[in-house]
Formats: C-alpha cells, sequence, structure tokens
C-alpha cells in the first residue's frame, strides 16, 4: 500500500498537469517588460490566486517502489537501496554490482 507522501505527490503531479498551461500564460504576461505595469500586476495576482500545489516544483522525486524521496535515480526512478538489490539479482539490465 503506497504511502500517503506519495499519494499526495501524485496528486501535486495531477494538478500541476492540469494547471500547467494557465500557469506558462500567465507567467509569460507577468514577466513581459514590454507591457504596461497594470497589465503585468493583474496577472502577477491571477498567478498567486493559482492553486500552490499545482507548482511542479513542489513535486519531489519518489522511487516507485519503495516511495523514497531521497537518493532517487532519474533514470531508473527507483532509490539506491532498491537498485543495488535489482542489480545484485541480475534485474537491471547491463547493471552488475561490482565487488573487489
Amino acid at each position: 500500500m503506497p504511502s500517503n507522501r506519495v499519494i499526495t505527490d501524485k496528486k501535486r503531479r495531477k494538478l500541476a498537469l492540469k494547471y500547467e498551461h494557465k500557469r506558462k500564460e500567465y507567467k509569460s504576461i507577468a514577466y513581459d517588460r514590454n507591457l504596461p505595469n497594470a497589465i503585468r500586476y493583474e496577472y502577477i495576482a491571477k498567478l498567486s490566486k493559482l492553486p500552490r500545489n499545482s507548482s511542479l516544483t513542489r513535486s519531489r522525486n519518489r522511487c516507485v517502489v519503495t516511495g523514497r524521496a531521497r537518493s532517487v535515480y532519474r533514470f531508473f526512478h527507483v532509490s539506491r537501496i532498491v537498485l543495488r538489490e535489482l542489480a545484485s539479482q541480475g534485474r537491471v539490465l547491463g547493471l552488475k554490482k561490482s565487488s573487489w
């Protein structure tokens, strides 16, 4: 059963996907220096009214097996501990646990 942190992170990613287009549009208008300040401030206010969790930076890379948030390899989407176990079992192609 996935932990609460994993569920929360999935919700954040889903919300970020939902508001991605709006957020990009608002940001591009808000930070365009060629536009008048009144319009820019209006879009900065709109941007601040979007849900906080709709920002992609609030999501966290997590291990797909354990849900661990630290030391997760992006390429494999698993933590170092799980990667070591899988490598020892020979279940990751091209990866072998070295010993000397």
